[in-house]
């Protein structure tokens, strides 16, 4: 039996992350769909935030681990994966920064976007969580949309610049995490820049299967909800 038991929902971006890195790292992990499940009295006892992806290893203090990013770098400093996730102090700085912005700014944008197309539930606070009509919400999920090309050009021109990936000449766990983000902009029709193609291309050809057979699970559901919009 593998050592590491991942805990995903298919159909989001953020169980997509781990769900490409174990396979691209080559870790032996079982993977366990736990959609429906995960506000079950049996889940929260494991996860009292309810959240995927979610690893469990007997090695950890609690016996689990949620977060994408704090995912692979706990299995990335176990395992001693350089090529994600460099020692270097001034390389690795430049992988977390990209990934805290990532999370603290491009995907909050992203998930006003997208969310209330996908049929995610919005946040607390959120005008899309709000009793607002109709065209308010729709108002502020299209400003979110306008907001996503400055924090997506920082991604251009700071931290990757003129190499092919955030990492380097190879892809980084700040990388993947990027990628799978960028996944559900297709819901929305979002004109991606034409680097930003040719980054997602080059992601894909040098992670190959690694990345495209997960990545499959949230294009199909995308497909899914742009064909019952349609």
């Amino acid at each position: 039996m593998s050592e590491i038991k991942l805990n995903v929902i298919k159909p989001s971006v953020n169980n997509l992350t781990v769900r490409v890195f174990l396979r691209a790292a080559g870790l032996e992990f079982s993977e366990h769909d736990v959609f429906g499940q995960t506000r079950q009295a049996e889940f929260l006892a494991r996860n009292p935030a309810h959240l995927t992806p979610m690893i469990e290893e007997t090695g950890l203090p609690r016996g689990a681990l949620w977060e994408s990013c704090a995912i692979m770098q706990y299995l990335c400093n176990k395992h001693g994966l350089e090529d994600f996730y460099p020692t270097d102090p001034a390389r690795r700085a430049m992988i977390d920064s990209a990934m805290f912005y990532l999370v603290g700014t491009f995907y909050p944008y992203l998930a006003r976007s997208t969310y209330p197309l996908l049929g995610f539930p919005q946040y607390p606070g959120e005008v899309g969580h709000s009793e607002a009509d109709v065209p308010t919400k729709e108002a502020a999920r299209k400003a979110a949309v306008e907001a996503l090309a400055e924090p997506l050009g920082v991604f251009q021109s700071f931290y990757i610049g003129d190499a092919p990936f955030i990492g380097g000449n190879k892809p980084s766990i700040a990388d993947i995490r990027l990628a799978a983000t960028l996944e559900f902009l297709a819901v929305i029709d979002y004109p991606l820049p034409d680097w930003a193609k040719k980054y997602m291309a080059n992601i894909e050809e040098t992670l190959g299967t690694a990345y495209s057979e997960p990545a499959a699970d949230v294009r199909g559901y995308i497909a899914y909800v742009r064909s019952k919009a349609a």
